[in-house]
């Protein structure tokens, strides 16, 4: 799932991505290429969280996909911020802080999606942790914090800028608990999978051309 901008390939008539009907500020599912209004939004149950550190090429020398990617965890080489603020390593690609929300998209048919949020997104990646941690249930042995996927969440898109320029980013609220037990499995089952590494985010090009890049 991502936010569609003005220079997205699905909203360029003549670009071979295009997709029928779509508008700058609208979300599209970049597998079935079905489009959802921005402002009405969509409704997830988020299953997990993952962050990463992605290795680009720059812009012109990508081959459109990762050159390294570095999990939690791991030795990641030495970078130095250049004057675009990307983190450069001494091979001269750049690493780009990403983080991944595994989600199951709520309608007629629930499916499993993902959403990847970087740069100027990963504060309102950070606003989504805190609240799914914020929620607190009482149980046995007192309050404790309860599966993510225990709660639904809307998703819609905002304009946002900064003095580099005005782009569409995601804004998330709560719902509210889910109260359908066979959807609240689904979504668990997809966590389980994601958590051993049988489900793989797949990362595709790097910054978006109208995407702020910080």
């Amino acid at each position: 799932l991502k936010v569609l901008g003005q220079l997205s390939p699905e909203v360029n008539t003549r670009d071979a991505k295009h997709v029928e009907g779509a508008q700058p500020g609208m979300i599209v599912n970049s597998v079935t290429n079905e489009l959802y209004d921005g402002v009405k939004g969509i409704q997830v149950l988020p299953v997990y969280y993952k962050r990463q550190q992605i290795e680009w090429q720059d812009r012109g020398e990508s081959r459109g996909a990762p050159v390294n990617i570095y999990d939690a965890g791991d030795d990641i080489p030495q970078t130095t911020r250049d004057k675009s603020n990307k983190d450069r390593l001494a091979n001269g690609n750049y690493l780009e802080n990403t983080v991944s929300h595994f989600v199951v998209l709520l309608g007629k048919t629930p499916t499993t999606a993902l959403i990847s949020m970087k740069a100027t997104q990963l504060k309102i990646s950070r606003k989504w942790n805190s609240m799914m941690m914020g929620i607190k249930m009482q149980g046995k042995n007192g309050l404790f914090t309860p599966p993510t996927y225990s709660h639904i969440y809307k998703l819609k898109t905002v304009q946002q800028s900064n003095d580099k320029g005005t782009w569409f980013g995601w804004d998330v609220s709560k719902v509210g608990p889910i109260t359908d037990k066979g959807i609240y499995e689904i979504a668990k089952g997809f966590s389980t999978n994601v958590a051993k590494g049988a489900v793989v985010a797949k990362h595709g090009e790097s910054q978006p051309k109208d995407e702020a890049p910080f």
